[in-house]
């Protein structure tokens, strides 16, 4: 099955682990024909997919600097009704799980098993947006700080529903992607590289590993990522080298 999404943009912003990003927007290309696909960066590079188009920006220096420009700028260079937001550690993963009724929302991410009075949804790393409502990020009335997904889904969430904005139930979210409360198996698709051993298979996910020159986000799950990476055939020499890898980086 392959979808055809003209009216949505997928995209990524970043300025790190860049050729892991590339591989994440390819990865969702195989399973759907979007409207446009755009990578925002400061890196230059000439990707193998033509279809991806490449925005220059400046450099971002910080994950502040990375909320900023989805709150402020990324809406000027998107077309089309809806986009869908990607980083290097998430993608579309089964297009037999897209459902239509995604679209009927301004805002679809995976929810937030943190919060319990029924602002939970959702993750900004793999996230369906309106344009809409990606337009009403830059209002004087809208209170913008990082991380730009809680400004989003929590902070100004009361103000974007009254006057009309629509964010996915906690069902719908989790069909759509999962992050920390669902199996990737059974979602449209997935953030977080904890989640990669399972969504993409431990080759694959040591094959990106491998690409990244910021390792940041390894750590935050690095117990549980290493069981994993322990299981496969390979894991002792891999799981070696990534706590080579974590040492070094102190």
């Amino acid at each position: 099955m392959r979808l055809t999404l003209p009216n949505v943009t997928l995209c990524a912003v970043t300025s790190i682990n860049v050729a892991a990003t590339v591989q994440a927007l390819t990865t969702s290309m195989a399973y759907a024909d979007f409207g446009a696909v755009k990578l925002f960066t400061d890196v230059r590079l000439r990707p193998d997919d033509d279809r991806i188009e490449i925005v220059p920006i400046d450099r971002l220096t910080s994950s502040k600097a990375y909320s900023a420009f989805l709150l402020a700028a990324l809406p000027d260079h998107i077309e089309t009704s809806h986009c869908l937001v990607t980083q290097w550690d998430g993608h579309v993963i089964s297009a037999e799980n897209w459902r239509p009724a995604f679209l009927d929302y301004d805002y679809v991410g995976a929810s937030w098993p943190q919060f319990s009075d029924g602002h939970d949804v959702g993750n900004g790393g793999f996230s369906l947006r309106s344009r809409r409502l990606m337009d009403l990020c830059r209002d004087k009335a809208f209170n913008a700080h990082h991380p730009e997904d809680v400004a989003i889904c929590r902070t100004n969430r009361p103000w974007l529903e009254s006057i009309g904005m629509c964010f996915a139930p906690k069902a719908i979210a989790d069909q759509f992607a999962a992050e920390r409360t669902s199996d990737p198996g059974a979602c449209f698709g997935y953030h977080g590289v904890w989640n990669m051993p399972r969504a993409i298979g431990m080759d694959a996910f040591w094959s990106v590993y491998q690409s990244l020159d910021d390792r940041g986000t390894i750590w935050h799950d690095f117990g549980a990522i290493l069981r994993d990476t322990v299981r496969h055939p390979a894991g002792f020499n891999r799981a070696a080298r990534m706590l080579l890898d974590r040492i070094r980086r102190r």
